[in-house]
């Protein structure tokens, strides 16, 4: 029962939309399904790291350091507001563009490479997600079992949920491409996205732990 129980929280849990929702779509939108899967994979690379830190003790190391917990803070926030600045910008310069030079947007999107690095360095420039995985995995733990076994085996099954998600939401803002590749559209995308990017780094940067 307690792996069924924890199943549906993963579930629920990757549907609030959040930092990872934001960049997940925003590479989607630029550059289709396969640089969206790469951010993703990116992102539940770092989730697996902050996990497994999380089971052998090492999160605690950060979270006991009040100027580490700092510094990552304000790093991640800092790179959250300069991604949606730069949304904003490219979709303000693309509004005077013909409508025909719309179509190559991969080509200035990052391709799988940068998209799986700018998941997961996204990813790991969080600290809540390491006070997260400290706080919520444990609950699930049932008594006498192996603490950092199940705690890995937890953080694995987290991360696969996470990517089964993450993959149908990207199939389906990619059967709406037709709607979404408006040239119009996808500007509003990119400019309401990166307004989401510069909210959530301005949220973490003041927010206390």
């Amino acid at each position: 029962m307690f792996l069924i129980a924890f199943i549906g929280s993963c579930f629920l849990l990757a549907m609030i939309p959040g930092v990872s929702t934001a960049v997940i779509l925003r590479q989607t939108l630029r550059a289709g399904r396969g640089p969206g899967m790469a951010a993703t994979l990116g992102n539940e690379t770092g989730i697996l790291l902050w996990a497994l830190a999380a089971a052998f003790g090492l999160s605690a190391l950060v979270l006991a350091s009040e100027v580490a917990y700092d510094v990552m803070r304000i790093v991640g926030a800092v790179f959250l507001v300069v991604m949606g600045a730069q949304s904003i910008w490219q979709a303000r310069e693309g509004r005077g563009a013909a409508e025909p030079r719309e179509e190559p947007t991969a080509v200035a999107a990052p391709g799988w490479r940068g998209s799986y690095l700018l998941g997961f360095s996204t990813c790991l420039a969080n600290p809540k997600a390491a006070v997260f995985a400290m706080s919520f995995l444990p609950q699930f733990v049932p008594e006498g079992a192996n603490v950092p076994f199940t705690l890995i085996a937890l953080a694995v099954i987290w991360v696969l949920v996470d990517t089964v998600w993450y993959g149908l939401f990207i199939w389906m803002v990619g059967r709406a491409k037709t709607v979404f590749g408006r040239p119009a559209v996808r500007r509003r995308l990119e400019r309401i996205s990166g307004a989401v990017l510069i909210g959530l780094g301005v949220r973490l940067a003041v927010e206390a732990r």
